[in-house]
């Protein structure tokens, strides 16, 4: 049973649901120790005072905002625990939107929310129910560490799932990073599109989709603790050159996803249409090719 990371309550109007947070996800990474080469001792942070030079206790040590270089300011933690905050306490629904309106880039970490006892079960359940039909999301704020946050709430196999979100002025400007205008053929979009579909899936299991540098790094340290040598590694497979025409890199990639599914490496992969899978007509054909589809600009 995963730990509580945070206890309060759910505001909905006048509705109130007590909750537990619980993490939702867990963390397979494998973790290292810093150590000394020399020994394989452990090597350690210690704080440390700058002025006096001598390691300092945890109860010596509180927090200051730079002000400048040479002026810090003291804030202590029962003065931000006096700063008004309503949501202190309770994870407060402000908005219902779709899903779909939501960047995903804002969205982070996903907890649980589990009813406390049996006097949330009826409100948890209603707040739950009414979400799966409204098929929308509920838009929170909710304070955690000292900060206000903003929190998206949806529903998961009959649970209400919290996840993180970023404020607005969080999310920095990607316009500066947008290459310079090219032009992109109808043939060379078709040819992307015949390789979405040859490599479509419905689900996401599958040797694809396991994490198999933590699976090497595990083989490693068991090797190392055996006294043996690890396996070597696979060698990369021979790339026939750099190809630089876009078209005939996506026919390439195409014949080698239609290769590996035929070989059994993707045996949930759909086929790809058969409209797809013809050859290219010239250029002059292809509108009369292409009437049921949308208009595309002229050239």
């Amino acid at each position: 049973m995963p730990r509580t990371v945070w206890s309060g309550a759910i505001s909905f109007g006048l509705v109130t649901v007590p909750i537990h947070v619980v993490s939702a996800v867990e963390d397979h990474s494998i973790r290292f120790h810093r150590v000394h080469l020399a020994d394989m001792a452990r090597v350690r942070t210690r704080k440390v005072c700058e002025l006096e030079d001598r390691e300092v206790s945890t109860a010596e040590i509180g927090k200051g905002y730079e002000v400048s270089r040479d002026h810090i300011v003291p804030v202590t933690d029962q003065e931000l625990r006096d700063l008004p905050l309503p949501t202190a306490k309770a994870i407060e629904i402000v908005a219902f939107m779709p899903l779909a309106s939501i960047d995903p880039i804002r969205i982070g970490d996903g907890y649980y929310l589990q009813p406390d006892g049996q006097v949330a079960a009826k409100p948890y359940k209603l707040l739950r129910q009414a979400l799966e039909r409204s098929s929308r999301v509920a838009v929170a704020k909710y304070a955690w560490s000292g900060r206000e946050r903003l929190g998206l709430l949806r529903v998961r196999d009959d649970v209400i799932v919290l996840h993180a979100m970023r404020w607005p002025d969080e999310i920095r400007d990607p316009s500066s990073l947008t290459p310079a205008p090219v032009e992109v053929s109808d043939e060379e979009i078709d040819r992307a599109l015949a390789l979405m579909e040859t490599m479509s899936r419905d689900d996401l299991e599958g040797p694809e989709f396991r994490d198999t540098y933590t699976e090497a790094v595990a083989q490693l340290i068991e090797a190392k603790r055996e006294h043996r040598a690890p396996a070597p590694a696979p060698e990369p497979a021979q790339e026939s050159g750099q190809l630089v025409d876009l078209m005939a890199a996506l026919n390439e990639s195409v014949a080698k996803a239609k290769e590996a599914r035929s070989d059994g490496g993707h045996a949930d992969v759909h086929e790809m249409p058969a409209k797809r899978s013809a050859k290219k007509t010239p250029a002059k054909k292809a509108p009369a090719k292409k009437t049921a589809r949308k208009p595309r600009r002229s050239a």
